[in-house]
């Protein structure tokens, strides 16, 4: 009486199937375009650090700049920490 159709069951298990596929290619799709926006940034730099020699040379004067700076808010903060526990 309540037998399920073993057609109603496959076609059940497809449609489950291709809505689990459509789900995974959006997902690769959406890292797809992830990469490419990537890639292009990163020719863009390429252009222009090509085209600016100088350029590099900053942001790697930059960079230290900021992790000196990082390193050094690092150390004040492990200090004020310490300082806190210290008092009763």
């Amino acid at each position: 009486m309540a037998d399920s159709d073993p057609a109603d069951i496959n076609y059940n298990d497809m449609l489950k199937m291709l809505s689990d596929l459509n789900k995974d290619l959006e997902k690769l799709l959406e890292e797809m375009e992830k990469i490419s926006v990537q890639a292009t940034w990163m020719a863009y730099d390429m252009v222009v650090i090509r085209t600016n020699p100088t350029l590099a040379e900053s942001m790697r004067r930059l960079e230290d700049a900021f992790l000196n700076c990082k390193e050094e808010m690092e150390k004040n903060w492990q200090e004020l920490l310490n300082e806190t526990k210290q008092k009763p």
